[in-house]
């Protein structure tokens, strides 16, 4: 039963079709696994483990009787800190929240309970989910997968970690400005980053709320594509014909490659040769509007995260992690008109970028230009947090100021992805798809 953790979730899935795997022995393995890991209270705030049991001995009599909701159904997984569960404190990291236990479940997990999926608990996260490093002293940090005395990547730390040390299936997260793929990348899984609105975020811990994203982080692109047609009860992409010949991707320069660190760069340019290798045309271009755009990001982040939470971070901000108030903070002195001035701007930049694009089917980059830093050095330092938090998202906020979906794949070299950004989801499944299996 142990191979049941690292196993995808659609393998699982299959299994319980086949009726090789129970869905209570399921649930109770990971529930038991959880209890016993070592890092299992640093990864998880809390489980529900009545709500678990039931939902897979509701899953385990479906399936005997053939009437399974979905591909998943009886797959366990992670939430994230910041998705309402009625009747379960959901406080996305912060003590500002401490004790906040909502009435309703989330939108999108009211889906994938319908679908019939098992849910295992709530994953730490980082503080409001506002840094992309995953250090989070107020309440736990998850270690990295390949480096337990680093971070993991935030802010949906505990999502990308439970999937990662084999204690949950998929973990579900959210992504502001890279908070599902830089855990993803940090952990070698797969995170896909959904266009803003694609998936519900009713009930769901607000940041920004022009920019929060729902996605999910899994083992594989087959996975990621059924989760996404769960969250939103619909039809998963055909991943079956996915394939590199005659694709054109467009390697953005310049900007992504600010700063890089060697081992993402080498990692990336083999990846590339991989994807020409499979038969993909990749040609290098260098769009200014990416680095307009991204100019405006201090502007536009952190003035809608401290609307969304000035008041209790004016009232009781001496509970907060130092270095993540004071990003907070930094929207303190942003003012309207250059709010809405700075929206208006990346509205045409978003046009400016599309049209620029058009010819490619997808754009690449490093999935992150950094390795995952070690908590204590950032422990240690404000400023060194600081640069590393901005490091760690330089390219995967990209998507998220141009309003793009983006999936990021594991090379095979430790913590360093490869990330496709495009316009539509299941275009861009289909591409990984693809990917994954050239960089096998």
């Amino acid at each position: 039963m142990e191979d049941w953790l690292y196993r995808s979730a659609s393998d699982l899935g299959r299994g319980i079709e086949a009726g090789e795997i129970d869905p209570r022995a399921l649930a109770d393995t990971y529930l038991a696994a959880i209890e016993a890991h070592e890092f299992g209270d640093r990864i998880y705030a809390r489980l529900t483990v009545d709500r678990a049991r039931a939902e897979a001995d509701a899953a385990a009599d479906r399936a005997k009787r053939g009437l399974r909701r979905s591909p998943l159904d009886g797959v366990p997984i992670s939430w994230k800190d910041l998705y309402d569960t009625a009747g379960v404190a959901t406080e996305s990291g912060s003590a500002l929240l401490a004790g906040r236990v909502p009435q309703r479940d989330a939108h999108v997990l009211v889906n994938a309970t319908a679908a019939g999926l098992v849910c295992l608990g709530k994953t730490h996260q980082t503080e409001l989910a506002f840094s992309g490093l995953g250090l989070n002293p107020v309440t736990a940090s998850p270690p990295c997968i390949n480096d337990h005395e680093a971070v993991s990547g935030g802010s949906s730390s505990g999502a990308g970690t439970s999937v990662a040390f084999g204690l949950a299936a998929v973990g579900i997260g959210s992504d502001t400005g890279g908070s599902v793929r830089i855990p993803s990348v940090w952990n070698d899984l797969v995170g896909l980053k959904t266009r803003h609105g694609r998936l519900s975020s009713e009930g769901v811990v607000p940041l920004c709320a022009r920019f929060d994203t729902v996605g999910p982080l899994c083992r594989t692109v087959e996975d990621a594509a059924a989760m996404l047609a769960v969250l939103e009860n619909g039809k998963p992409a055909d991943l079956s014909a996915a394939s590199l010949q005659g694709v054109r991707f467009a390697v953005l320069e310049t900007q992504a490659f600010n700063g890089i660190e060697d081992a993402p760069r080498q990692a990336f340019d083999q990846a590339v040769a991989a994807l020409k290798a499979a038969g993909a045309h990749v040609e290098t271009i260098d769009i200014p509007a990416v680095a307009e755009a991204t100019a405006l990001g201090p502007t536009l982040f952190p003035a809608e995260a401290y609307a969304t939470w000035r008041h209790r971070i004016e009232a009781d901000g001496e509970k907060m992690y130092g270095p993540v108030r004071t990003r907070f903070l930094q929207g303190k002195t942003i003012s309207a008109a250059d709010f809405i001035e700075g929206w208006r701007e990346l509205d045409c930049l978003r046009l400016v970028y599309a049209e620029a694009v058009a010819q490619f089917d997808a754009v690449i980059l490093p999935s992150c230009p950094i390795l995952p830093p070690k908590m204590a050095a950032l422990e240690a330092d404000d400023a060194f947090f600081t640069e590393r938090n901005l490091m760690a998202l330089q390219n995967t906020r990209i998507g998220n100021l141009l309003g793009l979906a983006a999936i990021t794949v594991p090379t095979g070299v430790p913590s360093c992805g490869i990330m496709l950004q495009g316009e539509q989801e299941e275009r861009l499944l289909r591409l990984a798809a693809a990917v994954e299996r050239a960089l096998a």
